[in-house]
């Protein structure tokens, strides 16, 4: 098996895990719908599936921090999701069983995330690879992961669901099994200690932060737990649905690859109030239509909603001191990516089930709340923060 660049490492990884993401976040709503799963019971699954992945961020992946360590956690983790993917197939319709099976497997999905991440930034900062252009292969495979298991679902049933994701599983350890060269190793002069995470937690600014991308990230939850079953609902095929859910990833890239260019001299405050704008407006579109023209423009906001406001929080840990870096970057994947959305995916169930797309104006008013909340100034702009656009 020949050895790999760091790039084609980390491209490749990346290829195999964002299919099988592209699979589960879309339509594994529709996987346990039809296991005759009520739509509380689904908001709450998918609810402690981020809340687990929130526990991994918080707990398991900070002790994982030395670059040495990067490639062999990676390999059990991606094996373990494997094994505990399948373990669906087994529990069937039973709330418990799967509670345990997408526990298990967010253990494993939760960390990869930003240990992939983790290396790809320490290749980056030898000049080894782009992070921007190794990462972009993430979002292209998240595009095919879905496109291709709205197809097999339509012709095969809702099991493909489970099989396809396996399968970019399966690809991504495949990958992983090589060593690049040179393998990841500590700088021996460096120092690698950091600020904890509940020092963090008491400073006013960074909570300020960790609230506002809260709301802007967090509008997110009824749309990945429910839009699939909304659609469907609507009349809509499930390839429909992939397409759909494809271009809303496809509007994502398009963003992370030209925000250079189109944010250049942009203020941290106009971003976030860009993507807060977008919040509101699209899912206030989303609770009002389901013609297929408005759903193409839903879909085309992703690129603000998501991935401006990716960009702005990236943004805003790039300028922190770099002794903070980490630790924020930790609280921004446990916290507004795992936790409140975990919260907001569970709240979505109920209230998807009592009010039906009604549920998308509260995601609407996250987005009016979050226009309110005022980072402290920045000095830099996007100009000054290449980081930022190379962090997404």
């Amino acid at each position: 098996m020949f050895t790999p660049t760091p790039y084609g490492w980390i491209s490749q990884y990346f290829f195999g895990f964002f299919f099988a993401y592209g699979v589960y976040l879309p339509f594994w709503a529709l996987w346990l719908e039809d296991q005759s799963i009520s739509a509380t019971d689904i908001g709450l699954l998918i609810g402690i599936g981020f809340a687990t992945r929130c526990l991994a961020n918080m707990v398991l992946t900070p002790r994982l921090h030395k670059a040495e360590h990067l490639i062999p956690a990676l390999r059990w983790l991606t094996f373990a999701s494997i094994i505990f993917i399948g373990f669906h197939l087994f529990v069937g319709g039973n709330f418990w069983g799967l509670a345990l099976a997408i526990v298990l497997f967010n253990l494993c999905c939760g960390p990869s995330i930003p240990l992939s991440d983790a290396m790809a930034n320490y290749y980056a900062r030898l000049n080894m690879l782009d992070y921007g252009r190794t990462r972009l292969w993430g979002s292209v495979a998240f595009i095919a992961g879905s496109t291709v298991v709205g197809i097999l679902v339509a012709k095969f049933g809702s099991n493909m669901i489970i099989y396809t994701a396996m399968a970019g599983v399966l690809v991504a350890l495949l990958f992983a099994l090589r060593n690049p060269t040179p393998m990841p190793v500590s700088n021996a002069t460096e120092n690698t200690t950091r600020p904890k995470l509940s020092e963090l937690l008491r400073e006013k600014p960074v909570l300020k932060f960790l609230v506002l991308v809260a709301l802007i990230q967090g509008s997110h939850a009824a749309y990945y737990s429910f839009s699939t079953i909304y659609w469907k609902g609507a009349g809509y095929s499930e390839d429909v649905i992939g397409y759909l859910w494809s271009l809303g990833v496809a509007a994502e890239v398009a963003i992370f690859a030209f925000s250079k260019r189109l944010f250049t001299g942009w203020s941290l405050r106009a971003l976030f109030i860009l993507a807060a704008l977008g919040v509101v407006v699209r899912w206030g579109l989303t609770a009002s239509t389901t013609a297929l023209v408005a759903l193409v423009l839903i879909q085309l906001l992703h690129a603000v909603t998501f991935a401006v406001g990716h960009i702005a929080a990236i943004q805003y840990i790039q300028n922190a001191e770099s002794r903070k870096m980490v630790a924020l970057q930790a609280l921004y994947n446990a916290i507004p990516l795992g936790a409140f959305i975990a919260l907001m995916t569970a709240l979505s169930g109920w209230g998807y089930e009592h009010w039906g797309a009604n549920v998308f104006w509260v995601m609407a008013m996250m987005g009016g709340l979050a226009l309110f909340i005022r980072l402290d100034p920045q000095s830099q702009s996007l100009e000054d923060g290449q980081k930022a656009t190379e962090s997404v």
